[in-house]
């Protein structure tokens, strides 16, 4: 990890927000050891601190299968979320849209209703502490177009003004992008905004596939534009935003898949190439346990990129700008009184 004390105080201090965050994606070893314990197993932090060492996207899939696999009870769930907001508020966040893998409780034939009861009641006790929560539902590309009809049908029987978007991840090179219309369009017909995790992995087509065919609103990394210069002009044009986790990429591979040479170092990142070539930038952890990072971090890392600190504070306002909030709400959250970091 980098030193988040290099970063400028005047931008550490900032309130941020966070859009790509996947709420079992913060689950840190000694809670997860808290669940594998409820499940009536002994599993050693050292060893689950193994399965948090990856090389490669289908490496970390594979942690996340298991890590997740524990999370069996809408207490384990309530749980995760008090530690997220914790983690959240030393990183002057005073909004996050966390994303829900609710594709994933149905697959484990759980009851996503339940669930998000004891997310809410938990979440909601952060309010007075300068913390906000919205919510994102999210389907698994590879369990296909039926499966993510189901998420979308979960977020109508929750009901709640707190769910502002649908999205998919997973695996964006398994299932055809036009197999998925009629899911986003019932999303959309729920008042619910378009997400999609493309150009992780996949190439440029896959998020241009995302944006004209299912008119995605933000795209969840979509590092893979860089190789696309047509591509990059049409989301700086439609003012598409990117939501790009810089240390996501590095431990995944997709940032050496995308630059095309083995163990790139984050520095290489194209962030400043996205962000300067007029492509709105949201800057996130994605899946900040598992890959060892916080926000502030990515921040550093973004100064350590070559970002000057005008353009890391509009990093920091653009995560409002482009998030699923009126602007009377976006602009109040900027001034919203938080808990310093410690």
């Amino acid at each position: 990890m980098s030193n988040p004390g290099s970063l400028p105080e005047s931008i550490a201090s900032l309130p941020k927000a966070e859009l790509h965050l996947h709420l079992e994606g913060s689950i840190q070893p000694p809670t997860v050891r808290t669940l594998t314990s409820r499940c009536g197993l002994n599993v050693s932090e050292e060893e689950i601190r193994l399965r948090y060492a990856y090389g490669n996207f289908s490496e970390f899939i594979e942690a996340f299968k298991w890590v997740t696999s524990f999370l069996r009870e809408p207490r384990d769930y309530a749980l995760i979320t008090r530690d997220l907001a914790e983690y959240l508020l030393l990183q002057d966040v005073v909004y996050a849209e966390v994303t829900l893998s609710v594709g994933v409780m149905l697959l484990r034939q759980q009851r996503p209703e339940a669930t998000f009861e004891a997310i809410l009641r938990e979440s909601e006790h952060f309010a007075g502490r300068g913390l906000r929560f919205n919510w994102i539902f999210d389907g698994v590309r590879q369990f296909g177009a039926e499966a993510a009809m189901q998420v979308v049908d979960a977020a109508r029987n929750c009901a709640s003004t707190s769910i502002v978007a649908f999205g998919i991840g997973g695996d964006e090179l398994s299932v055809d992008t036009r197999e998925f219309r009629s899911v986003y369009d019932a999303a959309a017909n729920l008042g619910l905004h378009r997400l999609m995790h493309a150009g992780e992995v996949g190439g440029p087509e896959k998020i241009r596939e995302a944006v004209e065919l299912l008119d995605i609103e933000r795209i969840g990394h979509g590092i893979a534009s860089i190789n696309d210069a047509a591509l990059m002009d049409l989301l700086a044009e439609r003012r598409i935003p990117l939501e790009i986790c810089p240390t996501s990429n590095v431990r995944t591979g997709a940032l050496a898949l995308q630059l095309h040479r083995p163990l790139p170092a984050i520095e290489e990142h194209p962030l400043p190439q996205l962000y300067r070539h007029g492509i709105p930038v949201v800057l996130s952890t994605d899946d900040p346990a598992m890959f060892q990072t916080t926000l502030t971090e990515e921040y550093e890392h973004a100064r350590r990129m070559g970002l000057s600190k005008p353009e890391l504070a509009h990093l920091a306002s653009l995560s409002f700008e482009y998030a699923f909030l009126s602007e009377a709400e976006k602009r109040a959250l900027q001034h919203t009184p938080h808990e310093p970091t410690k």
